[in-house]
């Protein structure tokens, strides 16, 4: 056959497929086998076991089953700083951590931890997916880590086991066990309470014994550990929101090629929108089982809202070398923007 009647049947094909509305084969995207172990320290039921079901189910179907993550819960790995460490130093592949044990390694993460900082849902998921989000993924290879995506625990509220919380005075003299962070410290001082930094494992123990009087954490946290059981009274005050960065070690990103980065990228985002579903459908739950388990539930009134947001205000400024000027700079401005200020 001639040279020019092999092009015009090349050219009749191309032809054909695009009035038919198809497109030549695309290069094959190249994937290696990948189990990617992901450490966290919740309960295997928690919202952010949906999360890395998710992604892992994106990654499997992505990649014809070649790449896929293996969740570790409770704590199995180590603790939210131990893993975390344990990614920077390759040793282990993933974590769904808390923000505060990434706080103390980047501290534009600790921004997330200011008092009464978002007033909406649709003001968490506008910072955790746009502009302060990019500017903290772009200072975690630095720190040995690949920030893909952040995930929640959700808005933090109180119990206490010795009377309700109504107003700001009703914190006063309350032993409240607190994360380990300046800010949170400085919070709970500042509302008239006496922080106590104390590990999580340890609270529930805490809280029987009567070492502390009372303690905070989202709902589905407060559920799922059975805070009830040691616990009579919650206030919902939603004083601080909890994000949970979803991390990959730098060693393990940089042994991928483009094609499994972007998958894995991409499945993180499928991977929040599951979770932030399940974590937010959670919260309802979560509540209607405390008060089914015998938990006063306190709503605050505005007015009481307004002063315990004016009796943290200080906290602001004093978190500031924490946080770093130009970190608190560019997340206030980006929530000054989203609110039309």
């Amino acid at each position: 056959m001639k040279a020019t009647t092999l092009a015009r049947g090349a050219t009749a094909a191309l032809a054909l497929a695009t009035a038919l509305g198809t497109a030549l084969p695309a290069a094959a995207a190249d994937y290696g086998r990948h189990t990617f172990k992901v450490s966290n320290g919740a309960a295997e039921d928690h919202p952010v076991s949906a999360g890395v079901d998710a992604m892992s189910a994106c990654m499997q179907a992505g990649s014809d089953g070649k790449m896929k993550l293996r969740g570790f819960y409770n704590g199995q790995l180590g603790d939210d700083a131990e893993a975390t460490q344990s990614v920077r130093s390759g040793s282990i592949e993933m974590v769904v951590t808390g923000a505060a044990a990434i706080g103390g390694i980047e501290p534009a993460m600790s921004a997330f931890e200011l008092p009464f900082l978002f007033s909406s849902d649709e003001e968490v998921d506008a910072v955790m997916t746009g502009p302060y989000f990019d500017h903290v993924a772009e200072k975690m290879p630095g720190h040995g880590l690949i920030l893909l995506s952040i995930w929640e625990n959700g808005f933090r509220n109180t119990t206490n086991s010795k009377h309700p919380i109504e107003k700001a005075e009703d914190f006063g003299g309350m032993n409240f066990r607190v994360m380990q962070n300046p800010i949170f410290l400085d919070t709970f001082r500042r509302l008239g309470a006496n922080p106590v930094p104390m590990a999580f494992g340890e609270v529930f123990t805490a809280l029987e014994t009567g070492a502390v009087d009372g303690q905070e954490n989202p709902l589905p946290l407060i559920q799922a550990s059975r805070f009830y059981e040691v616990q009579s009274y919650l206030t919902l005050t939603r004083h601080a929101y909890s994000p949970t960065p979803v991390l990959i070690s730098k060693q393990v990103w940089d042994g991928l090629n483009a094609d499994e980065q972007a998958l894995t990228r991409n499945c993180a985002a499928e991977g929040r929108t599951a979770q932030i579903a399940r974590s937010r459908a959670a919260v309802d739950e979560a509540l209607a089982t405390l008060k089914e388990e015998g938990m006063e539930v306190n709503d605050l009134t505005p007015e009481a809202m307004d002063h315990l947001r004016e009796l943290v205000v200080p906290a602001y400024d004093a978190a500031i070398p924490t946080i770093g000027q130009e970190n608190y700079d560019l997340l206030m401005a980006e929530l000054k923007k989203l609110r039309g200020n």
